[in-house]
């Protein structure tokens, strides 16, 4: 079930880009069938998830009451971006570069394809192409920001400001990653390296695997340099020198 789960999340972000581009948009070009063929399927695969998920549950009508946000998003498919950003959140984990890139590459292309669809016939817009939109969120993303395109509609520029943080978000979380990375061979190597030996008061080294009767010795030798007796050994087998 949890796979499943990913996989549709995965699918809301892929489609994301359809259910977010105004239905006026879609009825200039001749691409309204395209779209809502599209739209139909995505509600379906929805439908079928909720059916399955209830059937399976010991109470389906329970269930599908406890989960009200599943069964809106088979008709308001925009809903299902609720489940995506758990999948989104999951990417911040450490090792999960890769994912987040992937994520990140979806959400981009899904910001081209609305600022697209939202710009081409805007008065006075200068991204009239789907590749003239690539080419605007490329660079939007990487801060580079030539300033030659641009959004002019008050929708395009919020979906801008999304790819920017966007953008944002994708340099901190690799910067992060590659410095943990770092910090892990250091880590690795510092415990793979064998011990310095410890320098005596004389620069000598003094040989760090001393065993109990070394320090024992070590201990006499002191308290002989000292003037003091030595230690009375204990255990079982010490003399008792008190007759």
């Amino acid at each position: 079930m949890q796979r499943t789960q990913d996989g549709l999340d995965l699918f809301a972000l892929l489609t994301l880009w359809i259910v977010l581009v105004p239905w006026a948009e879609f009825n200039r070009g001749g691409v309204s069938v395209a779209a809502m063929s599209a739209r139909a399927l995505i509600s379906a695969v929805y439908g079928i998830d909720m059916v399955v998920r209830c059937s399976m549950a010991p109470k389906g009508l329970q269930y599908a009451r406890q989960h009200p946000i599943g069964l809106l998003s088979v008709v308001m498919p925009p809903l299902r971006i609720v489940f995506s950003l758990r999948l989104i959140q999951s990417l911040f984990r450490r090792g999960a570069l890769s994912r987040f890139l992937l994520a990140a590459c979806v959400l981009l292309m899904n910001g081209a394809l609305i600022v697209y669809y939202v710009e081409r016939d805007a008065p006075g817009a200068n991204i009239t192409s789907f590749g003239a939109s690539v080419w605007w969120s490329i660079v939007t993303v990487t801060t580079v920001g030539y300033g030659d395109l641009y959004p002019v509609t008050t929708y395009g520029r919020t979906v801008a400001t999304a790819v920017m943080v966007i953008g944002l978000l994708s340099l901190a979380v690799v910067t992060a990653q590659i410095s943990s990375s770092f910090n892990d061979q250091a880590r690795l190597r510092r415990l793979a390296a064998p011990p310095e030996p410890a320098q005596g008061p004389d620069g000598g080294h003094i040989a760090a695997d001393l065993s109990v009767v070394d320090l024992r010795e070590l201990r006499d030798r002191l308290n002989a340099l000292l003037g003091e007796p030595s230690a009375r050994p204990h255990g079982p087998g010490a003399e008792d020198d008190s007759t």
